[in-house]
């Protein structure tokens, strides 16, 4: 008898992390057949999402077809991940989403009989409504409403592991809620003083606190709680991040749009065994594993969390800890979908997050790699379309292993572009410095005086920078081309363009 991602044939092989996670996540099944009709839609904040069959539905402001139909199509992929059978869409071509409705009051009203007709119970919205359209809406359907936001926040909560994740995911809701919440009846009625009624003596009398303004009283404390959780962990994962930089060991930051393939790319480059599943933000904690290239080079690489258009501004901000690891890293590998229909605007949405999070942090932007996954499953047209608007870029299939190699020689010669060469002479009772020269740099020459070991090699930017002490002071000539970072060494970068993406500088 099988069971997910370990049979019996492979039991003598411990399962990978990843394969475990996918079991479990397997293995929780949502409830068909719950029904969700609303007898009192002013409670629907109060209550977990259930999502089981629903209706989906968008506005189509501005771009072609195609985009409004993959954006369609990206909707019914987040709620099926969430767990949720997807029955019908239906998409309004308006100039701008109505203000009472999103959808206005035909729509709506053909909205319900689509409702009626397929028995769904949940109705889904490709935008973020306001507190008062979701209330519209609510009350001519008849059934939960939620909107785009709602429903990645409810994905990430299912897909949260780790204890960081959890709570940013917590604020994120947290943080969403807040405005949202409504109430009436028993909601906004107010608490009495000491004695029941208005005439509670001296001191007592007078309007209490409501209900509704509790629940705001006690969301607002705990998101005050969580922010300052999330600090004492951002030092934490600040305190790693300098240690891993200190070892001059090169890191390499792997982002991407969602369900591009990037932890199945981490596991073919490192062998990590991360959890891979084909559904949109299965992998969500930041994950890093140390690998060697052909070179002999050793490189760090961290998987992040992936990006989707629109992506919720409350995410953003919950998980800017997380989304930190790229301004600390040497190289970005850009993962893009080869199999998707709009591979550019896949890009545009990630290099939109990225330059934000770079912005904020004021560091420079690390230089970029294109990686374009998922070559088996593209159309050759298209794949061939792509090799001529992205030419610099390196084609690779994550699940067969193609272009793998290739890959790993266009990192150790990207990498080995961004090191400075340097010519010291280091003690002999500095043999560590000579060990980390031989693990992460490349050594040109080699030679044993008296006063020491001289050496020319090229190595990292921190390495030169712990190496700058012991500078080699040989002629002009001899040392002709050799230096530090703030002498003549130079590593091209390239920066992020709000407009046109990457630019040399």
């Amino acid at each position: 008898m099988a069971r997910s991602g370990w049979t019996r044939e492979s039991k003598s092989a411990d399962p990978t992390v990843g394969e475990m996670q996918l079991q479990d996540r397997s293995s929780l099944r949502r409830v068909a057949g719950l029904s969700t009709e609303l007898t009192d839609i002013t409670e629907v904040e109060y209550r977990q999402l259930r999502l089981e069959r629903v209706v989906l539905v968008g506005v189509w402001t501005s771009g072609s077809t195609v985009q409004a139909e993959a954006s369609m199509t990206e909707l019914a992929a987040l709620a099926e991940t969430a767990g949720s059978e997807v029955l019908e869409g239906l998409i309004q071509r308006r100039d701008k989403p109505d203000p009472a409705t999103y959808i206005g009051s035909g729509k709506a009203d053909e909205l319900r009989s689509v409702v009626l007709e397929t028995g769904a119970d949940t109705v889904i919205c490709d935008g973020e409504l306001t507190p008062a359209q979701l209330t519209a809406l609510e009350k001519v359907v008849k059934v939960k409403v939620i909107d785009r936001t709602a429903l990645i926040l409810d994905i990430f909560a299912q897909h949260a592991t780790s204890s960081e994740g959890k709570a940013q995911v917590a604020l994120a809701q947290m943080e969403y809620m807040l405005p949202r919440l409504r109430g009436w009846g028993e909601s906004m009625s107010r608490q009495a003083g000491g004695r029941a009624g208005s005439n509670g003596g001296v001191g007592l009398r007078g309007p209490g606190e409501t209900k509704i303004e509790t629940d705001r009283r006690r969301i607002r404390e705990r998101m005050a709680k969580l922010r300052r959780e999330i600090r004492e962990m951002k030092t934490a994962r600040d305190t790693k991040r300098a240690r891993r930089n200190s070892s001059g060991i090169p890191s390499v930051a792997i982002v991407g749009y969602t369900n591009a393939g990037k932890s199945s790319l981490m596991n073919a480059l490192t062998g990590a065994g991360l959890l891979v599943q084909d559904a949109l933000f299965a992998t969500l904690d930041p994950t890093t594993r140390r690998a060697g290239l052909d070179d002999g080079r050793e490189v760090v690489f961290t998987d992040t969390v992936g990006f989707v258009r629109h992506l919720p501004t409350q995410l953003v901000e919950a998980f800017r800890s997380t989304l930190e690891e790229v301004t600390g890293a040497d190289l970005l590998l850009h993962v893009v979908d080869g199999s998707d229909s709009l591979p550019a605007d896949q890009i545009k949405a990630v290099r939109e997050v990225i330059t934000d999070v770079i912005k904020e942090s004021g560091s420079a932007a690390p230089p970029e790699l294109l990686v374009v996954n998922k070559i088996d499953a593209a159309d050759p047209v298209e794949l061939t379309r792509l090799r001529g608007v992205l030419p610099d870029a390196a084609y690779v299939s994550a699940h067969t292993g193609a272009g793998i190699a290739a890959l790993r020689e266009r990192l150790a010669e990207v990498l080995g572009g961004l090191d400075v060469e340097i010519s010291v002479l280091l003690p002999y009772t500095r043999g560590d410095l000579l060990a980390r020269i031989h693990a992460d740099g490349r050594i040109t020459t080699s030679a044993h005086e008296e006063g020491g070991t001289r050496v020319r090699a090229r190595v990292p930017h921190a390495l030169a920078a712990a190496l700058s002490e012991y500078a080699h002071a040989g002629s002009a000539a001899e040392l002709e081309g050799d230096g530090f970072p703030e002498a003549n060494g130079h590593a091209e970068t390239i920066g992020y363009s709000e407009t046109n993406g990457p630019s040399q500088d």
